[in-house]
């Protein structure tokens, strides 16, 4: 009897043991450098936001010192603040009523005005950002991993002469090209844009307003024409 009672206490410790570690296994996952999805909410996919093409691309390998060779402002934007690409789905402002403009100053649409505590500023530096080739008449695409639905999407594109590499975006830079009315929640959203006289690289600027909050977000994506 006493042998089973030794045994039955042995057990007993090994499945403590055992439920402390799948316990520490699963808090893993809420981190976000595990899943960066975590909180998930959504961006541009094509033509692909910046901080989202530098997780598509680095994601799984970001310590690489390839990168600043490679894809230097996605070097700059890791080095700077490695959440602002772990959580490429969430650079979003709260609390606009709808007077965006107002919250956000020119040299930070990227940033949506330095949201979430700054995270994302790297992502309103100037640059060689790797760019989406497009032709003047395109669509956006739209991520809403956690189907939001959108009140409206808006597509600004960067005016004829606008220079990516050496100018922060103003909202002067800007021309207004599409104006959805809304979607119902689902996992991708489309939206057709002409943009007439343009060539070479320029940044397109999608405005999501989601249907759930008072909650928008901004998106750069820089492509080729």
């Amino acid at each position: 009897m006493l042998t089973l009672r030794h045994d039955r206490t042995d057990a007993r410790r090994w499945t403590f043991r055992a439920l402390l570690a799948v316990l520490a296994a699963a808090m893993l996952f809420v981190t976000p450098w595990s899943s960066p999805s975590a909180t998930a909410h959504g961006s541009t996919a094509d033509p692909v936001s910046r901080n989202y093409g530098c997780w598509q691309r680095w994601g799984n390998d970001f310590q690489n010192p390839a990168m600043q060779q490679q894809d230097p402002m996605c070097w700059q934007a890791w080095q700077y603040d490695t959440n602002a690409m772990w959580n490429w789905n969430g650079l979003y402002r709260e609390g606009t009523n709808g007077n965006y403009q107002a919250f956000i100053p020119d040299n930070q649409l990227c940033s949506a005005g330095h949201t979430q505590d700054g995270r994302y500023n790297s992502l309103d530096n100037p640059g060689a950002w790797r760019t989406s080739a497009i032709s003047n008449n395109f669509t956006v695409n739209l991520v809403d991993q956690a189907f939001h639905g959108a009140d409206y999407l808006r597509v600004y594109v960067t005016r004829q002469g606008y220079n990516a590499q050496t100018d922060a975006l103003d909202w002067g830079d800007l021309e207004l090209l599409a104006n959805t009315g809304r979607y119902a929640p689902a996992g991708n959203y489309t939206v057709n844009v002409s943009a007439p006289g343009r060539s070479g690289h320029h940044v397109v600027y999608t405005v999501w307003k989601a249907s759930h909050a008072d909650q928008i977000y901004f998106l750069c994506s820089d492509v080729t024409f």
